[in-house]
């Protein structure tokens, strides 16, 4: 539980990466002692951002339609591959021939129609670069769509309803009020529900044109519903109703546009991720058998993918419809190395741990790793890692193109999560892994220019950032370790630079070496058996032979807190 805004405390799950955030700060503490990364005042508040109350009474005359069209076409670039709810000639038509002056006067659907027009509009000035008047027609254009959202709209679900209530939660996202967000998905579902949009045999009863609507406006929002639940470990809305309705149908409908292939693989991919959360973080026990499978379908899915979801458009990447077509494909890619992290992330926790407790009494130049570990298990770790990299470096590589838009409000997350994966990677080795180390600094840097416009990101960084120097240190009392089991016979006697190691016998050098690191016991943090004793001598032997014998493990020792294992 964490507290928001308001003090109030919410719910965070086992499948977000705040709970994964504070195994990493509890394990990083138990091996070098309390950090900035591990200690932070704020450590169980929920960052939010407050609502502004600078808002622009009117719209300044720089944002002309001109302007807006941009808007509008940076808003279909930062949606693409997760929402197609509003095609663009829609919201240019929209924005071409809008409600007449007396609109106030007029029904709910010109309210309606003006309220997803101005959210589509502050949704593109919120992902634009960063500029004062960017910042004023965002907060503008905002306000107006909350205000006609809230103004007996509510009383009447409708089609454009649940789409305005569907881009209010993706603003919310980007503005850094996560769980504003994760309230206003719940009211375009239960708007969604009472249209009926879940239903899918509707031949003969709705023109195909509605039916192609309602499938686009399904579908993205059962993927911004689960990205969002899995994102913050709370349970989804649409999962029950998606089993009651089946998917054949929706999934099959047009896919001649690639914006309607990558909603249908986002949406394929999040009946996956769904599956994982339900399956190896909702139960008590989580077993390599049940991560093979998520894998094998995760690998199904991705050997489906049609291939404009794998390569880069042929046009000038600067145009808008090859901009569109990469941040969709990123942001699908992106996905689908987030899906493999949360099946993989479990497997990872229990690998690094047990490696960390053989570093820390190894002895001297010892090879750790893949010591007694279950084959299984590795695999599953490294492809965990392996997920990290690979998502990063296809942001990296999008972010050196320029092609990035400044506000990410999916993909910042993503990043954080992978980030985290490799900076517990590297925290649990000896020496540094260059690959891991070049992208962990450009997840760094990806999260630096987004967080010119985003507080989320500059959270992000500032942890990671703080989470390298935790890594920095550990390789410092590591190597101080060496030192000193090396110097079992000698000791330098005195420093004016406190530089004297403390003298020790031999006998008392090999039964401390594995203590100077931390003060827990052997297994510590780590340990899946707290009441048995026997292990704490890491025989390897004894420890492999019990390993090999999981048929799980037990989910509230590795991916929640507190830890069970013992404590000083």
């Amino acid at each position: 539980m964490l507290r928001n805004l308001r003090g109030e405390r919410v719910y965070i799950g086992k499948a977000a990466s705040l709970s994964f955030l504070q195994l990493v700060r509890d394990t990083v503490t138990q091996c070098i002692g309390p950090s900035q990364f591990s200690h932070n005042m704020k450590s169980e508040d929920m960052l939010e951002t407050e609502s502004s109350d600078d808002i622009p009474s009117e719209l300044d005359p720089e944002i002309d339609l001109r302007q807006q069209r941009y808007y509008i076409q940076a808003y279909i670039t930062a949606t693409s591959g997760f929402m197609n709810v509003l095609s663009e000639a829609e919201a240019m038509q929209l924005l071409e021939t809008p409600p007449g002056p007396n609109t106030r006067h007029k029904d709910n659907i010109d309210q309606t129609k003006l309220a997803l027009l101005s959210i589509v509009i502050a949704v593109g000035a919120q992902a634009s670069k960063p500029h004062p008047s960017a910042d004023r027609a965002e907060k503008f254009f905002f306000a107006c769509a909350q205000r006609s959202a809230f103004a007996g709209m509510l009383e009447n679900p409708s089609m454009d309803l649940v789409r305005l209530f569907l881009l209010l939660s993706y603003y919310m996202l980007g503005a850094c009020r996560r769980n504003a967000a994760f309230m206003y998905l719940g009211v375009a579902v239960r708007a969604a529900v009472a249209l009926g949009l879940q239903l899918t045999d509707l031949a003969g009863t709705v023109p195909t044109t509605e039916q192609d609507l309602r499938a686009r406006v399904w579908m993205s929002l059962c993927v911004l519903d689960l990205l969002v639940s899995s994102i913050l470990g709370r349970a989804a809305a649409t999962p029950p109703i998606r089993l009651d309705s089946g998917d054949a149908s929706i999934t099959s409908s047009t896919t001649n546009s690639q914006a309607q292939r990558s909603l249908v693989a986002s949406y394929r991919l999040s009946n996956i991720i769904d599956e994982t959360i339900s399956g190896l973080y909702g139960k008590q026990a989580a077993s390599a058998d049940a991560a093979d499978v998520l894998l094998k379908k995760l690998k199904g899915w991705s050997d489906d993918l049609p291939e404009s979801l794998l390569a880069p458009p042929d046009n000038d990447y600067e145009q808008p419809m090859a901009h569109q077509h990469i941040i969709g494909n990123l942001h699908v890619a992106c996905t689908y190395h987030f899906a493999v992290i949360i099946v993989t992330r479990p497997f990872l926790i229990s690998v690094l741990g047990f490696r960390l407790a053989q570093l820390n009494r190894s002895p001297i130049g010892a090879d750790t790793d893949g010591v007694n570990e279950e084959p299984a298990y590795s695999q599953l770790a490294a492809a965990c890692t392996d997920s990290a990299v690979y998502m990063i470096q296809t942001c990296s590589e999008v972010y050196q193109s320029h092609l990035l838009l400044s506000n990410m409000c999916i993909l910042k997350a993503f990043i954080f999560a992978a980030g985290l994966v490799l900076g517990f990677s590297m925290f649990s080795r000896k020496e540094a892994d260059p690959l891991q180390e070049e992208t962990y600094d450009e997840a760094l840097d990806i999260l630096r220019m987004l967080s010119e416009r985003s507080a989320q990101a500059a959270h992000y960084l500032e942890i990671l950032s703080l989470l390298r120097n935790a890594v920095y240190e550990q390789r410092q009392r590591l190597v101080q370790h060496t030192q000193q089991v090396g110097r079992r016979y000698v000791s330098k006697l005195f420093s004016l630079s406190d530089r004297r190691f403390s003298t020790q016998t031999h006998t008392g050098a090999t039964a401390s070496s594995s203590e100077e690191i931390s003060d827990i016991p052997p297994l510590g943090f780590l340990d899946p058996w707290p009441g048995i004793d026997g292990l704490t001598a890491l025989d390897p032997a004894t420890y492999g032979s019990m390993l090999a014998g999981w048929a799980g493990m037990e989910l509230p020792l590795w991916d929640s807190f507190p830890f069970n294992g013992p404590t000083m």
